[in-house]
């Protein structure tokens, strides 16, 4: 395993009794779900969780870059290993999102919605995204990206993109007690994601690996797809139109 510099061990008492326990803080790393994939490989147990000021290669979906300025963004992962049937593992991002959602609505007065599958929207504008990568042998790691410094987003993603200004190990504190809370209730997790879904009566255009189609985004199955106009999406890249009622 290649190692980046030794990480600060970090704790709060408000974790007590969660299973994320173990949180090593790095000032600057690749990725943190590039160095929790290989924790995984190295036979690390559940609720590792690696957050860092700066990662040099954060990634998103797609193979997407994810990129901040050092303390611009909450980025954090944790290590998962879920006993779920892989046709449900897809319930752990939607638990993400909304433990996302949790924590902002128990510190500020922003009122955030889930955009299918994977990010968390203000006004249409991104504020967090959620990548989950499984690593082939039971074990799930879902990385989190929140920008935190409304000055440090850069002009030309202002349109597009948005922050809220709140500290960062508060909002680490409570996205990791609430993802505790959402995990221990995945049966909940698919009514609350349509509750919150900024995607649903939307227009939106699927992009696929090998095809490209528009609809409705009508409801979610019992899994956390997307349905759009009878169709099931259970992987893709979503992107919003015109609001439709219909």
């Amino acid at each position: 395993m290649v190692m980046p510099p030794e990480p600060a061990v970090w704790s709060d008492p408000d974790l007590a009794g969660t299973r994320f326990r173990d949180i090593r803080w790095f000032e600057r790393i690749d990725s943190t779900n590039r160095y929790l994939l290989e924790c995984a490989s190295a036979g690390s147990s559940e609720g590792v969780v690696a957050v860092a000021d700066e990662q040099t290669a954060g990634r998103g979906r797609l193979g997407r870059a994810w990129v901040a300025p050092a303390g611009s963004a909450l980025l954090v992962s944790v290590l998962l290993r879920p006993a779920l049937p892989v046709e449900r593992r897809h319930l752990v991002t939607l638990a993400a999102g909304l433990a996302a959602l949790d924590a902002i609505d128990a510190l500020t007065t922003v009122r955030a919605g889930l955009k299918w599958p994977n990010d968390v929207v203000v006004d249409a504008r991104k504020l967090a995204g959620i990548l989950a990568e499984a690593d082939g042998a039971g074990a799930v790691v879902v990385g989190m990206g929140c920008n935190v410094q409304p000055a440090a987003l850069p002009a030309e993603l202002r349109d597009i993109a948005t922050a809220i200004a709140i500290d960062r190990a508060r909002l680490l504190v409570e996205w990791l007690r609430a993802y505790d809370a959402r995990l221990g209730a995945l049966d909940r997790v698919v009514a609350d994601a349509i509750a919150r879904s900024a995607t649903l009566g939307r227009r939106v255009r699927v992009e696929l690996a090998d095809e490209t189609f528009e609809g409705t985004a009508r409801a979610l199955t019992d899994e956390g797809f997307l349905v759009v106009d009878g169709r099931v999406v259970s992987a893709g890249d979503v992107v919003h139109l015109r609001f439709s009622s219909t």
